[in-house]
């Protein structure tokens, strides 16, 4: 019943009429495009190509998303523009805000699909986590987001568009992007499995000329799509890497991770060990705290076993527990006992502490609660 609704919500659309709606999807979204697609989007226009970099910087730089607001572009090319392209068509449907600061938007593309991303202020910096599909395909047995399986991959423009919107409703349009943003594809979906539309974005993000988000604050989460992980080794721009784990054996991995049975611990660790690193670099594996399911003295052991070799750290990440979902978290002092046996050992472990649990920003609940209410 939950995923016939999202399906009825994902076909709704939201713009005045049904002609409104054929334009918006002909149109070209230019939160996607690069310096040198808009290069040819200017000489299709009959523009002169330095049109191009002042359409950039005022899309990426000072992150304006009305056309009426780039007064450095002669009136016509701006009618030009609004002709024939429209900057995003994303827009934030709710905002949720939690105790601690948290911001949980809820933005809807132009289908009616909607998707999640979730604004984590700290003293020295900010981290925005994103999503990269419409729901996720992988049906982890302890995340309430694959609860409504994929409806459809983002494009590059709605994967960036989160960023821009996010800053946009926090910072206010027409400054640079302030220092220490960070990003976390760590929303819905898995970003793998949209690889050529999360690099993309990835790049976009990293641009001087633009965006100005270091590769190096910039985080893709993936549960291990080893032939993916072996293409991004080969990237000139990266993000870095983290690896949802949660277990250090097989037989519970399979049954958390169903994509286990597809790429197995040996198979994605050696991928781990191949990828390319930089001398401070470590890669992060993310380890869900379920308990009395894998924050054993035993697991811990295992999870010391298993990352041996690799240059690595874990993440603690206690379990955000939801009524549809057959777990608990472990206790305080179970995961501090799992974090003492790691460090020990010589394996660099840190606790996640849980933000915007209470509206559902947490990491696993994005995008199902709203949708199982709708």
């Amino acid at each position: 019943m939950r995923s016939s609704l999202f399906l009825l919500r994902c076909g709704a659309a939201f713009y005045t009429s049904a002609m409104e709606l054929v334009n918006l999807q002909n149109a070209t979204e230019l939160l996607g495009l690069t310096p040198a697609q808009l290069q040819e989007l200017m000489q299709k226009l009959n523009e002169k190509p330095f049109r191009a970099r002042q359409l950039y910087a005022n899309l990426f730089r000072r992150r304006l998303l009305n056309f009426e607001a780039m007064t450095d572009l002669p009136k016509t090319l701006r009618r030009k523009l609004a002709d024939h392209t429209i900057i995003t068509r994303t827009r934030i449907e709710k905002v949720f805000v939690a105790s601690d600061g948290t911001r949980r938007f809820l933005l809807r593309l132009f289908d009616g699909c909607e998707v999640e991303a979730v604004f984590m202020p700290e003293d020295h910096r900010d981290t925005i986590c994103i999503s990269s599909q419409v729901g996720c395909p992988l049906a982890c047995d302890f995340c309430m987001t694959g609860v409504f399986g994929l409806k459809r991959n983002m494009s590059a423009a709605e994967i960036v568009a989160q960023v821009i919107i996010v800053l946009n409703a926090v910072y206010g349009a027409g400054n640079e992007t302030p220092h220490g943003t960070n990003i976390v594809m760590m929303g819905m979906g898995e970003p793998l499995l949209n690889y050529d539309n999360a690099m993309k974005a990835v790049r976009l993000f990293a641009d001087e000329e633009g965006l100005q988000i270091a590769p190096r604050r910039v985080t893709l989460s993936t549960a291990g799509i080893v032939p993916r992980l072996y293409d991004m080794a080969q990237e000139a721009i990266r993000p870095r890497l983290a690896i949802s784990l949660t277990a250090a054996n097989d037989e519970l991995r399979n049954r958390l991770f169903p994509i286990n049975r597809k790429y197995p611990l040996a198979v994605l660790l050696a991928a781990c060990r191949a990828y390319p690193l930089s001398e401070r670099e470590r890669l992060t594996f993310e380890y869900v705290m379920l308990k009395e399911v894998n924050d054993s003295d035993k697991d811990a052991r295992q999870l010391i076993r298993l990352l041996a070799g690799v240059k690595a750290k874990v993440n603690l990440i206690p379990h955000n527990p939801a009524p549809e979902l057959p777990y608990l978290a472990s206790s305080e002092e179970r995961i501090l006992a799992f974090q003492k046996i790691l460090v020990a050992a010589g394996l660099p472990a840190f606790i996640r502490r849980p933000r915007g649990q209470d509206i559902a920003a947490a990491c696993g609940q994005l995008a199902a609660r709203h949708q199982a209410n709708a």
